[in-house]
């Protein structure tokens, strides 16, 4: 992907945008300039994709080797190395071994947000519309009905029968 210092890019899709233009159209995530881009291109090329055992790093996550690995996939797709190490002194479960995602300090930030990202396009949170989270049901009219969906129903519910807002 060639990488124009004058534009800016999403960081999932990688969909490319003008410079006036701050988040992105399908993803609803901050856009990244091209500039720092390439800055973090050029910081890549110079440092080695593989971790080495006496460099610092941070424990990210816990949990089962397949879980981890799955995470650690999910990282090295976007040019993140990580390391997956058994915990010391750690015991097998009856879902395997429980197993600590480490990765250097100097990369965290990029991890968590990456990490993210993964998370929300995951559970499905980030097609989640959230425009009436704050939205409330006036329990004293003859007839609730809810900012969301338009559905009518008898006021006293703490939700909304067809949509599951909920108003409590």
């Amino acid at each position: 992907m060639d990488i124009d210092p004058e534009c800016n890019y999403c960081p999932q899709c990688k969909g490319e945008y003008r410079a006036e233009i701050q988040s992105c159209a399908d993803c609803g995530l901050a856009l990244v300039s091209g500039v720092l881009l390439l800055a973090r291109q050029e910081e890549r090329v110079s440092r080695p994709d593989e971790i080495d055992p006496a460099e610092p790093v941070v424990v990210v996550r816990k949990g089962p080797i397949l879980q981890m690995k799955a995470l650690q996939a999910t990282l090295r797709a976007q040019g993140l190395p990580s390391v997956v190490a058994r915990e010391a002194g750690g015991a097998c479960g009856c879902r395997g071994p429980e197993v600590l995602l480490q990765v250097r300090e100097e990369d965290l930030a990029e991890v968590m947000a990456a990490l993210e990202r993964e998370y929300r396009q995951s559970t499905g949170l980030a097609d989640h519309d959230t425009r009436f989270a704050g939205a409330v049901c006036d329990g004293g009219e003859a007839e609730a009905v809810c900012p969301a969906c338009g559905c009518r129903f008898p006021p006293g519910s703490s939700e909304c029968p067809d949509c599951g807002l909920c108003f409590a």
